[in-house]
């Protein structure tokens, strides 16, 4: 099942699809492009959804172009304030009228987080291959790479992974054909316009060239993953020797 919705004035495109994913979540796609336009609308309906649920609510699931909802299917088609024949029509009418309501979102502008990078070739192992891949040298990848913002689009496919939007698209770089059976925690990769950074150590493909100390995951702090969809993310170079400081001070 699938309801299209339009922008007022411009009922011949849609501005997004609600689509039915289970007898207790629908999906709201808001296209195929992995863009800034796009991230900003699922994210504007993610804050909206959770700060105007409806009766039975239970979680948003964010991701590059689209919304999960998930909810608890009795609730809903009790609930008084929905209508609607079944809890599919209920969740799309209700999503309807929240875009109709055109509620203003105050945004509040978050300062970026700062986050130490070291890219020697001891963590780094696909520094010198993706240099190379571009002609350049691996001091003006680090330049380049460390000279953006970036913006995390998703958390996944582990707890605490960041994917984040804007890289130079100077760097773009395949993922790797057969992937490491391990990558260090703290690992930072490029695989396409993505650079993404392993919170875990586990298998991947990404071509790794650099390592935050920092613990991008950690189950014991009230906010488990240190970034979240939505961050601005700024990459501070580091040495080995500082390396080594602040991942000491990390784990004690």
């Amino acid at each position: 099942m699938r309801v299209p919705f339009g922008r007022p004035g411009h009922s011949s495109t849609p501005s997004f699809n609600i689509d039915f994913l289970s007898e207790s979540a629908v999906t709201i796609e808001f296209g195929q492009e992995i863009d800034e336009i796009t991230f900003n609308r699922v994210h504007q309906l993610d804050e909206l959804v959770n700060r105007l649920p409806f009766e039975g609510f239970i979680a948003t699931v964010p991701a590059y172009t689209s919304l999960a909802i998930f909810y608890d299917t009795i609730q809903v088609v009790q609930a008084k304030q929905l209508y609607g024949l079944n809890s599919f029509e209920r969740i799309s009418n209700y999503l309807i009228e929240l875009q109709q309501q055109a509620i203003p979102i105050n945004e509040i502008k978050k300062e970026p987080i700062h986050l130490p990078i070291c890219y020697e070739e001891e963590l780094g192992p696909d520094l010198a291959y993706v240099a190379s891949y571009h002609n350049i040298s691996t001091q003006e990848l680090i330049k380049l790479h460390s000279s953006t913002t970036y913006k995390v689009y998703m958390i996944g496919f582990v707890p605490g992974f960041a994917y984040l939007g804007g890289t130079p698209s100077l760097l773009e770089t395949p993922r790797k054909k057969i992937p490491r059976k391990q990558v260090p925690a703290g690992s930072v990769g490029i695989a396409g316009k993505q650079t993404g950074i392993y919170p875990l150590e586990i298998s991947g493909g990404w071509q790794i060239i650099g390592c935050t100390p920092l613990r991008l995951f950690d189950i014991n702090r009230s906010s488990p993953s240190l970034l979240r969809a939505g961050d601005e993310v700024i990459f501070d170079t580091i040495d080995l020797r500082e390396f080594k400081r602040l991942r000491r001070s990390n784990e004690s």
